[in-house]
């Protein structure tokens, strides 16, 4: 599994809120450097059951879903973290089911403990696009589904039953590779339904991420620079603490 799907996984319910850290932690938990020259593939599991597993997951991966956010927002990685990867096993205490709001404070610590970890925040304006209403008003229908209705997305196509247009916004990032703001001005929830081509189907009918925006939302994205909150490391450690 690629980073980028980890991360997508983990911010589909979510706007990827802020960066602080928690005193939580798991009860029990080993956390080691993958063996030589190991080279399947990265995955993480158990989300919703009480254990977090990670198998051959790179610090920056681990790092995405710790304190949700996504690549481009965090610098001082070191040079080792490209090459080196974790395998992790941790359990939380009886009773909790590991949501995203109880795994997050869990591994913040985890990593702050076993690899040393120190984190700060500071906001950074980066090349990216302001997601606003385009010529002639929004094409957008109010969401009367329930909050726990599931999305269906996957590169091209996106269900959205309901979703707020800060949330959409930060969903672009996965199409356009930047970060997208939202400046459209619209309040509440919508039902989204968007088909485009991605950047590789060279041979796709569908129109390009951009153009489908503005003819079936009525939306468009500006290029411009915009604030970004950065995940900034002080201290990594490579070899883990004793477990």
């Amino acid at each position: 599994m690629s980073r980028a799907i980890l991360l997508f996984a983990v911010c589909v319910v979510a706007a990827c809120p802020g960066l602080g850290q928690s005193s939580s932690a798991f009860e029990v938990a080993s956390v080691r450097l993958s063996a030589p020259g190991n080279t399947g593939p990265s995955s993480v599991g158990g989300f919703g059951t009480g254990r977090f597993t990670a198998t051959n997951a790179p610090l920056v991966a681990l790092l995405e879903i710790a304190f949700h956010v996504q690549q481009y927002q965090i610098s001082g990685v070191p040079d080792w973290a490209e090459e080196e990867t974790y395998e992790i096993t941790a359990k939380a205490e009886d009773g909790i089911s590991l949501d995203d709001d109880q795994l997050r404070p869990r591994l913040q610590h985890l990593l702050a403990e076993r690899l040393r970890l120190a984190t700060h925040r500071e906001m950074k304006d980066v090349q990216g696009y302001a997601l606003v209403v385009a010529k002639g008003g929004p094409k957008l229908k109010e969401s009367t589904s329930a909050a726990a209705t599931p999305a269906f997305m996957r590169p091209g196509r996106l269900r959205l039953p309901r979703v707020s247009m800060d949330v959409f916004a930060g969903m672009l990032y996965f199409s356009t590779i930047r970060p997208v703001v939202n400046k459209t001005g619209l309040e509440g929830s919508y039902e989204i339904e968007l088909d485009y081509a991605r950047d590789q189907d060279t041979d796709s009918s569908l129109p390009s991420i951009f153009t489908a925006l503005q003819e079936q939302l009525g939306l468009k994205l500006e290029a411009q620079k915009v604030p970004v909150e950065m995940l900034v490391i002080d201290n990594v450690e490579k070899i883990p603490t004793e477990n």
